[in-house]
């Protein structure tokens, strides 16, 4: 449960999408976001994050006045205008008005244009002259700035900022790198918390220093030993080559032929070969000149 909620982006409740704007009005999504991933708001408090993921999935055109999104959604409308302000600062959102080229009239509309991916102020007026800056990619959040990251949300007297996550990543990453699993980091850093929590980072510091586990052992050096295999169905020994798929050449129904060295003397030759052995094994007899 608790690597689900780590890793699980906020979401809102389920209920149904709000009604489309008149023509022309209603969100409007920003050019070049990034891909859509689970941890897009991980940055976010819980309210603004479950509002923006909420409004990320709505289709272009839809109704996101504070009216309509006040009968969708269990928040009240001026929970919901500090939310979208706070959105807005964030570089989520903006408001502003367009004009509808071609359509014979100098009516300009309001419109609120949303991006999953925060933008500058820079990138928003370039957006906004019709000018956007090319897209550089993001660099991928690391798995333990996420965690840090979404450490506020289960634990709110732990929010850290982005500054924060950046700066403790390296002690997550190597309790990660030793083992630890995201239930038990999270078992370490929330449990038995004081009241209140005066410096967050600072506690996250400390504890991240204090209760990292141990390096983990290197594997035991095996000793050095000769290997010989042997046949799966005579046991005759031999290397691997010649046992391909463990069977020797003959439980393989291999004939396997034999040296000439080890064939042995024909069997009419044993006597000639016996009588010059005997004659090698008389002693000599040695004569002495007067």
């Amino acid at each position: 449960m608790a690597d689900s909620q780590l890793s699980a982006a906020p979401r809102a409740p389920h209920v149904p999408p709000p009604p489309m704007a008149n023509p022309g009005y209603g969100k409007r999504s920003a050019s070049g976001q990034q891909p859509r991933t689970a941890h897009d708001f991980a940055h976010l408090p819980p309210r603004e994050a479950a509002v923006a993921a909420y409004v990320d999935r709505l289709p272009d055109g839809a109704d996101i006045s504070v009216k309509t999104l006040a009968k969708v959604l269990p928040y009240g409308q001026c929970a919901l205008r500090t939310t979208l302000n706070n959105l807005q600062r964030t570089g989520h959102l903006r408001r502003g008005s367009e004009h509808v080229i071609g359509s014979g009239s100098a009516r300009w509309v309001t419109r609120t244009f949303f991006s999953r991916t925060p933008r500058d102020d820079a990138w928003w007026a370039a957006f906004t002259r019709g000018d956007v800056p090319p897209e550089q990619q993001r660099p991928t959040r690391s798995r333990a700035f996420v965690l840090l990251a979404a450490l506020g949300r289960t634990t709110p007297a732990l929010s850290l900022s982005a500054a924060d996550c950046a700066g403790l990543e390296p002690y997550v990453t190597e309790w990660l790198a030793r083992g630890a699993t995201e239930a038990q980091l999270l078992h370490a850093l929330t449990g038995g918390l004081p009241v209140p929590v005066h410096h967050a980072a600072a506690l996250v510091r400390s504890r991240l220093i204090s209760k990292m586990p141990p390096e983990r052992a290197a594997p035991p050096t095996l000793p050095a030993v000769l290997r010989v295999l042997e046949c799966t169905k005579c046991g005759a020994p031999g290397r691997a080559k010649a046992l391909p798929g463990g069977m020797c050449g003959p439980c393989r129904g291999e004939q396997v032929p034999v040296p000439a060295s080890s064939r042995g003397i024909p069997v009419y030759g044993v006597r000639d070969r016996m009588a010059e052995v005997r004659a090698a094994m008389v002693p000599r007899t040695w004569t002495t000149r007067a």
